[in-house]
């Protein structure tokens, strides 16, 4: 007899098929529920009174279905544990799931992502203890599209005082992440977007999937080259004045000048992309654009770079003729952004544990730059944007190695870099590698620059660079 265990509270779900019998139609549809791992090993069945209750069943129909397929393996009845899934589902792998596993590096040093291990776990639960203690009941409701006051009052007040941003809450919207703002801006804008080339692959498909236009924008040692923007015909510019990704370039005075005379002359948006400003290394950081200008730049934030993208919380600060129409797109959207973890974040930026967790960041990353920068002492490469963020760019010299000869020795030693080509539309003048030091975690970044060493001896050795 299975013993009985008490599971009030568990539900579950079974299309049964009754043609050959009741008891019959429960074997079978238990045994397809472990079969396809909708049932997974260890989960605990309801008992036979609950389940019998739930089916309309009788109990000892029930029971006899359990006892038969515990005796056939599927299920066990454990004292103290009630019945339990014992067999392992018999789930055929997808054709697209051995290649994914197959081609994970060992090593990764792509560019992009910030050290998720670094997540600060305990000041984040405390953020979120403080802030359900003390929620007000709206906030477990449909809320307002442009985000919870309370984290738009602290970002209103961090991002003045740290980035140098001119914003009251009311400007404030809270977004899923930057590619979610950036395609609200580009629904209501629409008409044609002028971006970084090279730049971020992922934002000209974003725009161009909301049928605007996308429209690359040369960047050069000095950044982007803004003196151009008037024969683009472009209605916004997506730019990244602090810290250009992937060359590293911090846009010059000149050309930020010109910039804002470009907005105000034609009425263009600029969008900043701040991604990563916060990790300036050589100086304090380079002040956001949109204080200069708040009427013309649409300023854009995250967390996926200073806590981690899993929060899927950012941020714009909006001109105001922007802030009804880029609302009413988000009402008839996605509505809004989740609201826990936004009273989360307001309690950690008001009580300063965001700006700690930067600043610890900012010196573990700092350490990491730093040891690259020594790796490649000796290499022929001109390594540039290392003054801020979390990559940077080895550009390769004339007459090789190519980014195809790095690419195939990297591939060899298992390690996953970025390659400056892949990055926009435009040809390039040098190619070049781009390394990612945010992404690793503190104890396996030794192993990845060694993986690196190695890549780039194999590279050179051939051209008469020997490491």
């Amino acid at each position: 007899m299975v013993d009985e265990w008490p599971n009030p509270g568990l539900d579950l779900h079974l299309e049964l098929n009754v043609t050959d019998g009741l008891r019959t139609g429960l074997e079978r549809a238990l045994r397809e529920a472990v079969r396809s791992g909708r049932l997974a090993t260890g989960t605990r069945l309801p008992a036979t009174r609950r389940l019998a209750g739930d089916l309309g069943l009788a109990r000892g129909t029930v029971r006899a279905a359990y006892d038969q397929l515990i005796a056939e393996g599927y299920l066990a009845a454990r004292q103290g544990s009630g019945t339990v899934v014992a067999l392992p589902p018999q789930v055929v792998p997808s054709s697209s799931a051995t290649p994914a596993a197959a081609e994970r590096p060992r090593h990764d040093l792509r560019p992009g992502s910030a050290d998720a291990s670094a997540f600060p776990v305990t000041a984040w639960l405390e953020s979120t203890r403080r802030a359900l203690g003390s929620a007000p009941a709206d906030a477990f409701g449909y809320g307002d599209p442009c985000g919870r006051p309370e984290l738009r009052a602290a970002l209103a007040k961090y991002l003045g005082r740290a980035r140098g941003v001119s914003a009251g809450p009311g400007s404030i919207m809270i977004t899923n992440g930057y590619m979610h703002g950036l395609t609200l801006l580009a629904t209501v804008i629409g008409g044609t977007f002028a971006l970084e080339d090279p730049g971020v692959p992922t934002h000209r498909e974003a725009i161009r999937r909301t049928g605007a236009q996308a429209v690359p924008l040369p960047v050069d040692d000095l950044g982007a080259r803004t003196d151009l923007l008037g024969g683009l015909g472009a209605d916004a510019v997506e730019v990244t004045p602090a810290h250009q990704y992937p060359t590293g370039r911090t846009l010059h005075p000149d050309r930020r000048r010109a910039l804002l005379d470009w907005a105000r002359s034609s009425g263009g948006l600029i969008i900043e992309n701040d991604y990563d400003a916060e990790f300036r290394y050589d100086r304090k950081p380079v002040g956001a654009l949109q204080g200069a200008d708040p009427g013309h730049v649409a300023y854009l934030g995250t967390t996926s770079k200073t806590l981690g993208a899993a929060l899927r919380i950012g941020w714009m600060v909006l001109p105001s003729r922007l802030i009804a129409p880029v609302a009413e797109v988000r009402r008839h959207s996605d509505h809004h952004t989740e609201h826990l973890g936004q009273l989360a974040l307001a309690d950690l930026i008001t009580r300063h544990g965001y700006d700690r967790h930067i600043r610890a960041s900012r010196q573990r990353y700092l350490r990491r730059r730093d040891q690259l920068r020594r790796r490649l002492i000796g290499l022929p490469v001109e390594l540039t944007g290392i003054a801020a963020g979390l990559h940077a760019l080895a550009l390769l010299p004339p007459g090789g190695p190519t980014e195809a000869d790095v690419r195939a020795a990297a591939r060899a030693h298992g390690l996953a870099l970025g390659y400056l080509s892949e990055r926009g539309e435009l040809p390039v003048s040098r190619q070049g590698v781009i390394i990612g030091y945010g992404r690793p975690a503190d104890h396996a970044y030794p192993s990845a620059l060694t993986a690196l060493d190695a890549t780039f001896a194999a590279c050179f050795a051939g051209f008469g660079h020997p490491r």
